[in-house]
């Protein structure tokens, strides 16, 4: 192997270790390669010392060899749920700030990312001054919404996370939705309602 070849193997490597201030340090899991650099290098502008990994695995490492200051996780990442990363997060660190990311934003997940340790939660695509401000929140809470969700909205939320917990279970769902098992196929095969 060449000396050039060990070069760019080394630029291949992702960061792994937090090498300046550790109450700045940020790690971020996301599975998502050009959103995870762009997100990164903003957060390096902004001063955090950032570290960013593509896998749970990979997250739940740095956690455990790290516990960083401040985290954003994707919610699913190739190799699992990024849920794993927040308990790991939490055990490492307690008082971790954590936001969570997905482009699967629905009630029930936003509720398993809190009730998991997220302090909050943003639909993807966020840009970096959104997860700067959830990051350095005063409060366990944002602000309200300018905008609250429609009545239609809210019943399809609700729809969906009652077809998550009955894992995806259409029938299931039906009978404890207490709807007709054709009406709800139906709405789950329709996007959602605008907010």
């Amino acid at each position: 192997m060449s000396e050039s070849d060990d070069v760019l193997n080394t630029a291949d490597q992702p960061k792994l270790t937090f090498t300046g201030d550790a109450s700045r340090s940020l790690l971020i899991v996301d599975d998502d390669a050009p959103f995870r650099t762009r997100l990164a290098r903003a957060m390096e502008r902004r001063g955090f010392d950032v570290v960013a990994v593509d896998t749970v695995n990979m997250g739940v490492e740095v956690a455990h060899e790290s516990a960083p200051r401040y985290a954003v996780v994707d919610l699913r990442l190739g190799d699992g749920s990024g849920l794993d990363v927040v308990k790991a997060l939490r055990d490492a660190r307690p008082d971790a700030r954590i936001v969570m990311l997905t482009g699967y934003g629905n009630i029930a997940t936003a509720v398993a990312a809190v009730k998991f340790g997220a302090v909050d939660y943003l639909p993807k695509p966020a840009d970096a001054d959104a997860v700067e401000s959830a990051l350095l929140a005063d409060g366990p809470l944002p602000p309200p919404p300018e905008s609250p969700m429609s009545a239609d909205r809210v019943r399809w939320e609700h729809i969906q996370r009652v077809f998550e917990q009955c894992d995806r279970n259409v029938s299931e769902t039906a009978r404890r939705l207490k709807m007709h098992r054709r009406t709800l196929q139906r709405i789950l095969n329709k996007h959602a309602p605008r907010a």
